[in-house]
């Protein structure tokens, strides 16, 4: 069955008291596949951080998880930027993983600026979360949420967690998103029906 899924805007009535300026954030948990600095960086570049100028050093961190379970999930917004987060869950390759949420623009004097970002509702595989900590101040702490994982198997799953920033100017490299991965390896629990939502894993 089809579900219908309506698209919201976030953030468009706020861009205009925002100041503009670089937001960046860190993957604290669940593990992220590259080394990341005190800022998250680098993390620009689509699907999975790194820059043209640096792709970055893989970590070699990987996350279990049984299929059906929570996932906790944990970021620290390190330079602030008005915005929300969303998480998609790629199982062979990372060509699987969506595009970054469409941006509604304004015009400025550097050149377009986002003013809202496209939120799935309810969200589509490979989105799994999406419109997650939508802030319009800075945060005060670490922010967390329990993501339901599918029930599949996956020896090597793709998570990525992107920020999608309002009031902020194209970048070259990520346009208005910036974006972190984890690897994960999900083993589906046998009581409970696999999810075929999602392609099963080529071996």
């Amino acid at each position: 069955m089809r579900i219908p899924r309506k698209v919201l805007w976030a953030l468009s009535a706020l861009a205009v008291a925002a100041t503009p300026g670089l937001a960046h954030f860190r993957l604290l948990e669940p593990a992220s596949w590259l080394q990341e600095d005190e800022r998250g960086d680098p993390q620009k570049m689509g699907p999975c951080g790194g820059t043209s100028a640096d792709a970055g050093k893989p970590s070699g961190k990987v996350t279990s998880v049984q299929g059906g379970d929570k996932l906790h999930l944990k970021i620290l917004e390190t330079i602030y930027h008005p915005g929300f987060y969303r998480v998609a869950l790629a199982v062979n390759s990372r060509d699987e993983l969506p595009k970054d949420p469409v941006a509604r623009t304004e015009p400025s004097p550097g050149g377009p600026r986002a003013i809202a970002g496209a939120i799935e509702y309810p969200p589509i595989p490979p989105v799994i979360a999406d419109g997650l900590f939508q802030h319009i101040t800075r945060f005060d702490k670490e922010q967390e949420a329990d993501i339901e994982i599918p029930n599949i198997n996956c020896s090597k799953c793709t998570l990525q967690v992107i920020e999608f920033m309002a009031a902020h100017g194209l970048n070259k490299d990520g346009d208005y998103t910036y974006h972190h991965c984890a690897v994960l390896q999900i083993r589906a629990n046998p009581y409970k029906p696999l999810d075929t939502r999602f392609p099963p894993e080529k071996k």
